[in-house]
This record gives C-alpha cells, sequence and structure tokens, in this order.
C-alpha cells in the first residue's frame, strides 16, 4: 500500500503525515508513506487544497488535517 501526503510540506503536512504514520502502526500494516511536494503532480492529481491524502493514488482527503482514527477510517476501507 502506498500512503501519499501532498503539499508543500506546511506544518499541517507534517501533522497529517504523522496522524498516517501512527494509523499505520497501530493497524499494523505495511504501507509505503510518500511526500507529493511537486505542484505540477499536485495539480495533475486534482488537489485543489492541502493537505491532502491519497492512497494508491486515489485521492482521499484534500484541505484538512485528519486524526489517526480517521486515517485508520479509510485505510481499513482499502484493506
Amino acid at each position: 500500500m502506498t500512503i501519499q501526503i501532498v503539499g508543500s510540506g506546511c506544518s499541517n503536512c507534517a501533522r497529517l503525515e504523522a496522524s498516517a504514520r501512527k494509523a499505520v502502526a497501530d493497524l499494523g500494516l505495511e504501507a509505503q508513506i510518500e511526500k507529493v511536494t511537486d505542484f505540477l503532480e499536485i495539480a495533475a492529481m486534482g488537489v485543489m487544497a492541502t493537505p491532502a491524502l491519497a492512497i494508491n493514488g486515489n485521492l482521499k482527503s484534500s484541505g484538512r488535517v485528519l486524526s489517526p482514527a480517521q486515517v485508520a477510517d479509510i485505510l481499513k476501507d482499502e484493506i
């Protein structure tokens, strides 16, 4: 599973990444977490607001920082 944290690298992006890492650890999943900071790639993904979360290339959330529990719920739907 590939989890993408999409954004410029701001503090909210870092908070979303921390939530994603905690959710992965809590669920005992193996996942690769990538940061997407290139503006052309962000635009190509259709992201209009950051931070955003994508799972396996599919946009799941944008414009808000999710809690670890919220990320875990999204990940459970993907398993």
